[in-house]
């Protein structure tokens, strides 16, 4: 009687991790074992960074919003406040926009919040 081999479900299941670890280096993208390591690894990190990018993003915003705020004579702190006094629920990502594509828009909300120093 020959041995068992434990089949499809087995193979379908090494071969769903060497799929995800194609493009990987030497041994991590060929050999089950290794593969199946960075592959879990890997999955770590793409959780953790999907949360870390929302993060990373709102600093760039801030970053930007500072930026443009003191080239219009008014500090990042001091805007927000003066944008949440004057009720303009504008977010960070579009204020953001707005000082790099169009200054002369985002000047004249810093006016109307009224935040000069």
């Amino acid at each position: 009687m020959p041995r068992a081999k434990r089949g499809f479900k087995a193979r379908r299941r090494r071969n769903r991790i060497l799929k995800a670890a194609s493009g990987f280096h030497s041994a991590r993208s060929r050999l089950y074992a290794y593969a199946k390591e960075v592959v879990m690894k890997s999955w770590v990190y793409a959780y953790a960074h999907r949360k870390r990018k929302k993060r990373d993003f709102r600093r760039l915003w801030i970053a930007r919003i500072n930026a443009a705020a003191r080239i219009n004579g008014t500090s990042y702190s001091r805007l927000m406040h003066g944008l949440k006094n004057a009720s303009i629920g504008l977010d960070r990502k579009v204020l953001s926009d707005l000082a790099i594509a169009d200054a002369g828009t985002f000047a004249e909300i810093v006016k109307m919040a009224g935040a000069k120093a």
